[in-house]
């Protein structure tokens, strides 16, 4: 039980941290540079994400192992997965549009592109790969979910403080905006070789 634990642990830790899809895997950058110029946007974003997340890990996880595996239908596993993410996110859009109208208004184009947010789709995919029992996989989902938030709310507040800086013309917009970006996905590498080493 306490082995069980701390592997849940790790795999959490591990996916905000270490194997964090945005600032390590350079995944999920479109909403991630699209949606990082308010604080509410970002964490309505990164809850989003989180839900969506977890519910195609709920999905994909069990689609994988009583459908495709048994029937020799692996090869069908992106595609498969892809349609799952896309219906969620239809769901997820409902959802929002009904009970916080302001949010899914301030989010427009970039809440359809969950379905194309590669981080949720190298989750799903994650999950099979390192042969996760269930309970791992929305662990490690909500990890990753988790990693894409706090992505989203630091890179959030290190583009305010750049902006407000006045840098030099040939830096304002885009190039602050990636150079802040690779500064941050630098800071991340320094947590390379902590989980691992967290319960020795």
């Amino acid at each position: 039980m306490i082995m069980e634990f701390k592997s849940f642990i790790i795999i959490l830790m591990g996916a905000v941290l270490v194997n964090n899809y945005v600032l390590r895997s350079f995944l999920g950058i479109c909403p991630f540079l699209g949606v990082s110029k308010d604080f509410r946007n970002s964490v309505g974003m990164g809850i989003a994400v989180i839900f969506v997340m977890l519910l195609a890990t709920a999905a994909t996880w069990p689609i994988q192992r009583y459908l495709l595996n048994p029937n020799g239908l692996v090869f069908m596993q992106t595609v498969v997965f892809i349609l799952v993410i896309a219906t969620l996110v239809q769901l997820t859009e409902i959802i929002l549009k009904k009970y916080i109208p302001a949010l899914y208004k301030s989010l427009g184009v970039y809440l359809p592109l969950i379905t194309t947010n590669c981080a949720v789709l190298a989750c799903t995919i994650s999950n099979i790969k390192h042969e996760y029992s269930f309970l791992q996989a929305l662990v490690n989902a909500l990890g990753s979910g988790l990693g894409f938030l706090v992505a989203m709310v630091l890179f959030t507040n290190i583009r305010k403080a750049t902006e407000a800086a006045n840098p030099p013309e040939p830096f304002k917009g885009a190039p602050i905006t990636l150079i802040s970006a690779a500064i941050l996905s630098l800071a991340f590498y320094a947590f390379d070789g902590v989980i691992e080493n967290l319960f020795r």
